[in-house]
């Protein structure tokens, strides 16, 4: 009886690593289904870690500074993102709460002290706290569940999107059949011409939880464009978090 007791329980935790590899292989096609089906998927794959501490490689380009730093981010959800970018000196620090934006820059000697007008002009749309985090997660900027979704499938990803479009904007939401996490986030303004699309190209399973791997952030305005690739060297969950932030004396404010 004791050999039959491990034998189930060997084959049950042998089937769940199998079945979550399988989650990250990509070969799943996207059949058709319900746009409430997708969209309670995608909400059921929410990221459920209360930290996360990951080192990360970034490129910065926007046409007048193109530049590769190295990353430290800092996250305790839906508490404070902190992050520290550095190229052989620290080039900015910064800490976001769901109430402020703070950032310094030794190398520039320029801080900023406010609100999230900071996120809106490097992203060329609004955008507060749990938008952001879920930015950085793979899960929509938006409610997927708060109001009627259209459906399609394109590139083997559902493509959602409200029935009752906003009038300032469209929005997008590419889930992936596999692991229903992001492949792509779209905001767009035609109107002003200004576009948001946030790209999922791969994840990893760690600890039971899929994060993404990399991220690619573009973002465009007339005569504007900014573009930031996020590449995750390292990650670990659920650890004791120093997020502490205090502004230089002396550094130049700056002003939007």
């Amino acid at each position: 009886m004791k050999f039959i007791k491990y034998f189930v329980v060997f084959t049950l935790v042998f089937a769940s690593c199998k079945s979550k590899k399988n989650l990250m292989s990509g070969s799943m096609v996207a059949e058709k289904m319900s746009a409430k089906k997708v969209a309670r998927k995608h909400i059921a794959s929410n990221f459920d870690k209360k930290s996360i501490d990951a080192k990360l490689k970034a490129s910065f380009n926007n046409g007048k500074l193109k530049q590769s730093i190295s990353v430290s981010l800092k996250m305790k959800k839906d508490e404070v993102i902190w992050l520290k970018g550095t190229k052989f000196i620290t080039v900015f620090k910064a800490k976001i709460t769901p109430t402020s934006v703070k950032f310094y820059s030794p190398y520039a000697k320029n801080y900023f002290d406010g609100d999230f007008s900071m996120l809106k002009k490097l992203l060329g749309t609004d955008i507060n706290f749990n938008q952001l985090q879920n930015l950085l997660l793979g899960q929509s900027v938006m409610n997927v569940k708060e109001e009627k979704q259209n459906i399609t499938i394109e590139n083997n990803s559902y493509v959602l999107s409200p029935e009752s479009q906003s009038l300032l904007f469209d929005i997008f939401f590419a889930v992936n059949p596999s692991h229903f996490k992001l492949d792509k986030q779209s905001i767009v303004n035609a109107q002003k011409n200004q576009r948001l699309d946030v790209f999922y190209p791969s994840y990893k399973l760690i600890d039971n939880a899929v994060f993404p791997s990399k991220i690619q952030i573009k973002a465009k305005q007339p005569g504007k464009f900014t573009n930031i690739d996020f590449t995750v060297k390292s990650v670990v969950f659920n650890t004791e978090l120093n997020t502490s932030f205090s502004m230089p004396k002396g550094y130049k404010q700056i002003k939007l």
